[in-house]
C-alpha cells in the first residue's frame, strides 16, 4: 500500500482479502457482491465485477483489544475492486448509520484512505429534500469524516485500480438503508464520462445541491494530518470519543462541512 496505517496488514485484490501481521487481530472478511447492491445503482441491470468490495470489522492490535472494547470503539478495513458497475464506478449502495443503543444517536465515521483514489459521497438528509450533498475526493493519507445522521456512500474514484481504506466507528454500529432504497439510490449518481467522474441527479429526490471538494484537515476535531488515525488513538486513547459519544460534541456537528 502507498500509506502505512500504523499496523501490519496486507491487502490483496485478486482475490480480495486481508492478511494480519504479528500482533494484529481481525476477522475473516466478508465479501459484498453486485447483486447485493443492484437496487441502489443507477442501472440495476448493469454488468460489473461479481465481487464489489471486501470488509473486515474489528481489526486492531492485540494490546489494544480490551481498551477498544471498553470504549465501544471499532476499527474496520475495506478494499474495493477495480472496474465499473455499468457506467458507474465501483461503489457501495449508501446508508445512514442507525441509532446505536450505546449512545442513543446515529454515529459518525472517520475514513482514512490507504491506497488508490476515493470519493466519499454524503448528503445531509435522506428525505425528498436531500440538502447539501458533498463529493469529497481523497488520496492515500487523507482523512474524511462523515457526521451522524447523514446518508453516505463510498466510491472508488479510479476505474483501473483498487482502493483501500480504514475507518473508526462505534462497535454497536448498524446500517439504515430505508431512505436510500425508497429513493432507489443516493441523490446523485456518479458516472464515468471521458475518464472523469460526473454526477447525475437522481429524479426521485425533489431537491439536492451537489458540492465537489477535496479532503480537508480536521484540526477542529483535534486530528493531525501526518499520523495514521490508529496511531493518533494509541497516543491519545480518548481522541475518538466524538465517534462513540456524538451527542457530547454537538459543536462539531453544527453547520458541519466535510
Amino acid at each position: 500500500m502507498v500509506f502505512n496505517p500504523g499496523f501490519p496488514i496486507f491487502v490483496y485484490s485478486n482475490p480480495m482479502r486481508f492478511k494480519y501481521g504479528d500482533g494484529l487481530y481481525g476477522p475473516e472478511p466478508e465479501i459484498r457482491t453486485i447483486d447485493q447492491i443492484r437496487a441502489s445503482l443507477m442501472d440495476p441491470n448493469c454488468s460489473g465485477p461479481k465481487q464489489v468490495y471486501c470488509i473486515a470489522m474489528d481489526v486492531a492490535k492485540e494490546k489494544d483489544r480490551a481498551d477498544l472494547v471498553s470504549r465501544n470503539l471499532l476499527y474496520g478495513v475495506v478494499t474495493y475492486q477495480k472496474g465499473t458497475l455499468g457506467r458507474e464506478p465501483i461503489r457501495s449502495q449508501g446508508h445512514i448509520h442507525a441509532v446505536s443503543p450505546s449512545c442513543g444517536s446515529s454515529t459518525c465515521e472517520v475514513y482514512e484512505i490507504w491506497d488508490g483514489e476515493a470519493c466519499i459521497y454524503m448528503q445531509e438528509s435522506g428525505s425528498d429534500d436531500a440538502g447539501n450533498c458533498y463529493a469529497v475526493y481523497g488520496k492515500a493519507g487523507d482523512v474524511i469524516i462523515v457526521p451522524p445522521g447523514w446518508v453516505h456512500a463510498t466510491v472508488n474514484a479510479s476505474a483501473d485500480k483498487p482502493m483501500s481504506f480504514g475507518a473508526w466507528c462505534v462497535r454497536d454500529y448498524g446500517f439504515d438503508y430505508y431512505d436510500v432504497r425508497r429513493h432507489k439510490g443516493i441523490a446523485f449518481f456518479p458516472i464515468w464520462e471521458h475518464g472523469k467522474l460526473i454526477w447525475i441527479q437522481n429524479p426521485t429526490y425533489r431537491s439536492a445541491n451537489l458540492i465537489e471538494k477535496n479532503a480537508r484537515t480536521y484540526k477542529d476535531f483535534g486530528l493531525v494530518s501526518d499520523k495514521p488515525i490508529y496511531q493518533q488513538y494509541e497516543e491519545h486513547n480518548d481522541m475518538f470519543s466524538f465517534v462513540t459519544n456524538p451527542k457530547g460534541f454537538q459543536a462539531l456537528w453544527q453547520n458541519y462541512q466535510p
